[in-house]
């Protein structure tokens, strides 16, 4: 029977710059013992339905899978109960160890404790490490050892500390001769990803860690400079589309910082702009940490009790992209389309959700879940307390967007609106952001009849922000 190190992949889909494998790979030198790569799959994943989300994510994986064992690296998928998952390979090798990237929030998290205390307790040696974000839910804290509520006086001190480097893997060390291939232990894993993406809808060509690095220095050599500037222009290709590779790991954080860091010159705007998007992911994620249930639960206490509207029309009109409000419906079908959205428009959408339909924020983060490819938990539920008025450091409650504001302010020609919302393709520049004001004779040369060809306004927005702010005076009064 083999000595082996398990090395256990999940949201890290890579073998550069990673710091659970570079660990592995010096203890399996150090004390003689052979690599046993493996990806779990779990039933809780596996057995969802189908949306953009879990395509995007088991198409990165069967590529992942394909790459490493092509370079001699057998990744083993084992496939259902976690701890049985890891019994069978306990029942057919001697495991001295147990190296992986932890999560430190969700659902994640409570596997990785579960998992860890089986291993420990068969006397197995279980090494975590924080590879996921530039720091973790612990590393940021006040001098009094509390943690951050608001983001600047966060991001002035995660500004302050020095960022890990990259990490080095010898990746010589990955080949046949000190890594396991037992292909018996595969079979059932290997059914059920093929089968995963035998039923997939559409196929994701943005995968894997060479797109991932092509797109890193695509953005710096042409977009990083102009960042801040162009970030917020929805029409115009301004941001980096890292988001989706980090959400699969095919590229690491640390990479991205360093590039970045490295390349832009000192005084840079674009370049603070976009670390600072770096240091808003990390603060999420403390603050998700801090607050486990904030999936469920608003984090600001007075706005608990919020009355939402359970409209299950609007919020179908919402999902669909058709509320009569261009630039939130071109949103959402960019949404639909491509499972990514502008962040600009997650803004705009969230907000018209929960303040001009009134609709619960949660909806809308479920909604985001099923399509977004770089869903990060995180993120997105911070994203939706801070639109809804309801999170840590959220825009106050009587601070509404006004989608049509926003529209010509945002997309002043009205060229993503056309492309995303081909009813309104021929309609004139004037109308563009607010159809509804059309005139007949308009609305027949642009070949949009209003209630007909696309929806009038489904809400009034001057009224909608009465009632918003009403709603959560209430809500804070109780």
């Amino acid at each position: 029977m083999d000595n082996i190190v398990v090395i256990w992949f999940r949201r890290d889909m890579r073998l550069d710059d990673h710091i659970a494998l570079s660990k592995a790979i010096t203890y399996a030198k150090k004390h003689e013992c052979k690599l046993f790569a493996l990806y779990h799959l779990d039933p809780f994943f596996t057995e969802m339905d189908l949306d953009l989300n879990n395509e995007h994510f088991f198409q990165n994986l069967a590529h992942f899978v394909k790459v490493a064992r092509e370079s001699q690296m057998y990744i083993h998928l084992l496939y259902g109960d976690v701890l049985r998952a890891f019994q069978q390979v306990i029942d057919v090798y001697d495991i001295k160890a147990v190296f992986f990237n932890e999560d430190q929030v969700g659902i994640g998290q409570k596997r990785d404790h579960q998992v860890t205390a089986f291993l420990e307790k068969k006397g197995i040696h279980v090494s975590k490490w924080q590879d996921t974000h530039l720091h973790g839910a612990q590393d940021i804290l006040k001098a009094d050892g509390t943690h951050y509520q608001v983001f600047t006086p966060y991001y002035q001190s995660w500004r302050k500390q020095e960022k890990q480097p990259v990490i080095k893997v010898d990746k010589s060390f990955l080949n046949s001769a000190h890594t396991i291939c037992d292909e018996s232990l595969s079979h059932k894993g290997n059914d059920k990803l093929r089968s995963i993406i035998m039923r997939c809808s559409r196929k994701f060509d943005q995968i894997g860690s060479r797109k991932a690095m092509n797109t890193l220095h695509d953005f710096i050599q042409k977009r990083l400079t102009r960042y801040h500037e162009k970030r917020d222009i929805p029409s115009v290709f301004g941001t980096s589309k890292l988001s989706r590779f980090l959400k699969t790991g095919t590229i690491s954080i640390r990479t991205i910082f360093h590039a970045v860091h490295e390349e832009a010159l000192f005084e840079d705007e674009g370049r603070e702009t976009f670390i600072k998007e770096l240091a808003w992911r990390d603060f999420y994620h403390m603050i998700y940490a801090h607050y486990p249930e904030m999936k469920e639960k608003e984090i600001n206490s007075a706005f608990q009790g919020v009355k939402w509207n359970e409209d299950e029309s609007l919020f179908e009109a919402w999902c669909k992209g058709e509320t009569g409000f261009p630039l939130v419906d071109a949103g959402m079908r960019q949404l639909n389309e491509e499972g990514w959205m502008h962040n600009r428009l997650r803004m705009v959408t969230a907000s018209f959700l929960t303040k001009d339909y009134l609709i619960d924020w949660r909806k809308g983060e479920a909604y985001f879940a099923k399509k977004l490819v770089d869903y990060d938990e995180a993120s997105n539920i911070g994203g939706f307390q801070w639109a809804a008025s309801v999170g840590t450091d959220a825009v106050p409650y009587f601070r509404i967007l006004n989608p049509t504001t926003q529209s010509k302010r945002f997309d002043p020609s009205g060229e993503y609106i056309r492309r995303y919302v081909p009813e309104l393709e021929h309609v004139d520049e004037k109308w563009i952001h607010e159809p509804s004001k059309m005139p007949t004779d308009e609305q027949l040369k642009s070949s949009c009849v209003l209630g007909d060809t696309y929806p009038l306004p489904t809400v009034d927005h001057k009224e909608r922000r009465k009632k918003a702010i009403l709603l959560f005076e209430e809500a804070k009064q109780q």
